[in-house]
């Protein structure tokens, strides 16, 4: 009992004379021990990295999951260390009421053959979004978590016991430098000082011991970084493979809905009318052939089982033709299709039995079969 109040009554003292060090150095009426120049780079480094580091967390959390509600719901069932359960996204949602609407309009009707097909591509997505955001999770999400919860709450308490450490030290300067001079005062050898010299020789050595477990830490920050890098890599990969698969889906979409669109309107335009996405510079092979624009491998003039059409017997519909400005270049597989250069200007049109997903393209003199994909098409 009486070493615990001794302790007590110790620490309270410590506490005591390291708020007075603190407050007087505040007011400029204490010297302070001075970091040196590596050292101070090495704080404002980690410090940096740490509320970096903390804000692409928030950020990605929200790109990832945008409701603020289910963020919240999610943070609770990690604390408690609970699975999250499975929660449908919103191109699923979607999928779920276009397939209702449906079942209940007419599932043979045109709009309800539609409904159905975009749904199908609504599903595809959400699912794609799943994956990503499972993966985003796991190999991005979670490093900076334990980062900010493991590495940093370690790196906190070693440089909050070095600051201790510092304000003891600079304590036990003021009283050695106070003994001192009531030495002079006294013209006689006072037992303070030799006491003041030992206490001030004990914090010089526990302060150098603490400062070089802070800067071993303080340095470990750059394996931080190539962790985080690696980390970065691993979600534009995965943000790479999911926007692959969505371009995917979609592309399929469209040529479906093209098709129907065909036989529901006869004679109207087939083609997209806003410029499709550019081909991405991934080298994945999972995704480059999900992500460059290509046109169908096969591509006749006139529909299966029927003779194609010869070029130079090919002539603009009656419905007219429009302008269409190239995205890309194109260079032509065979002598049926038209090379096409980035940024020209190309009179397009379609003809009736066409692959949805190509036009006659003609630039002066020349004609020949163009993919849609590389085309704006201009009103």
């Amino acid at each position: 009992m009486d070493f615990n109040m001794k302790k007590l009554a110790s620490d309270a003292g410590i506490f005591f004379t390291r708020a007075v060090q603190f407050t007087e150095e505040k007011f400029g009426q204490a010297e302070k021990t001075e970091l040196d120049a590596h050292f101070e780079n090495l704080l404002a480094r980690a410090d940096s990295t740490k509320n970096w580091t903390e804000k692409i967390l928030r950020q990605t959390e929200v790109l990832l999951q945008p409701n603020p509600s289910a963020r919240v719901e999610e943070f609770l069932y990690e604390k408690l260390d609970r699975k999250v359960p499975s929660r449908v996204t919103n191109g699923e949602l979607l999928a779920q009421y276009m397939a209702e609407a449906a079942s209940e309009l007419g599932p043979t009707t045109p709009y309800g053959k539609t409904l159905i097909k975009v749904a199908e591509a609504e599903k595809r997505l959400g699912a794609a979004e799943r994956e990503f955001i499972h993966t985003a999770s796991i190999n991005f999400l979670t490093p900076l978590r334990n980062f900010l919860e493991g590495d940093w709450k370690t790196i906190s308490k070693e440089r909050r016991l070095l600051q201790n450490r510092r304000l003891d030290l600079d304590a036990c300067k003021a009283r050695l430098k106070k003994a001192k001079a009531a030495e002079a005062k006294a013209t006689l050898w006072n037992d303070e000082v030799d006491k003041a010299e030992q206490e001030l020789r004990v914090a010089q050595t526990e302060f150098d011991r603490q400062a070089e477990v802070t800067r071993l830490l303080l340095e470990g920050i750059s394996s931080t970084h190539v962790n985080h890098l690696r980390c970065l890599h691993e979600f534009v990969e995965s943000q790479t493979t999911y926007y692959a698969q969505c371009y995917r889906h979609m592309l399929d979409l469209q040529k479906q809905l093209g098709s129907s669109q065909g036989a529901i309107f006869p004679g109207t335009f087939v083609g997209t009318t806003e410029p499709a996405s550019p081909p991405l510079s991934s080298t994945s092979p999972t995704t480059a052939a999900a992500t460059m624009p290509v046109g169908p491998s096969v591509a006749g003039l006139a529909p299966p089982g029927e003779a194609a059409l010869r070029l130079e017997e090919v002539s603009p519909p009656a419905s007219g033709t429009r302008k269409a400005r190239v995205l890309y270049d194109y260079e032509a597989a065979d002598s049926s299709e038209l090379a096409l250069l980035a940024d020209e200007l190309i009179t397009v049109y379609s003809l009736p039995g066409m692959d949805p997903d190509w036009l006659i393209g003609e630039r002066g003199n020349k004609k020949g079969k163009v993919p849609v994909t590389y085309l704006e098409l201009l009103s």
